[in-house]
């Protein structure tokens, strides 16, 4: 039963990783039929999505992850995502909140890619 959290656990610290440290190589993790959905923007397709992500407006960011939260999401082995976290661009020292929620679908044996994304910003309550 446990499985899916460790995928899940495992999946963000290397998409987090590797996002901030070179994007482009996130392509690997999506396919043709992923979508990502950033702000409000949505794109599809592996290198529509990394060329998305490669053209935001910051080159150093950070990625600080408060929770993970997952769950079996169909019947065939999918696993749901969702973190919230801190994000620090640029030299920035004020961290900004965000939500990110994956759907991972298996790509073979012990493999997934991303077939949903999607990231916001969590502003304050006015």
């Amino acid at each position: 039963m446990a499985d899916f959290e460790n995928i899940a656990k495992q999946f963000v610290e290397y998409y987090y990783k590797t996002f901030d440290t070179d994007r482009t190589q996130l392509q690997p993790l999506y396919r043709d039929e992923s979508m990502l959905t950033f702000e409000a923007s949505p794109c599809q397709g592996a290198m529509a999505i990394v060329d998305k992500l490669k053209n935001l407006p910051f080159q150093k960011v950070e990625h600080q992850v408060a929770t993970i939260d997952a769950q079996p999401s169909n019947p065939s082995g999918g696993i749901v995502v969702i973190v919230s976290g801190a994000l620090l661009v640029e030299e920035e020292r004020r961290p900004m909140s965000y939500t990110q929620t994956f759907q991972l679908l298996p790509d073979g044996a012990n493999s997934y890619f991303i077939f949903n994304d999607v990231f916001r910003l969590v502003y304050p309550a006015a």
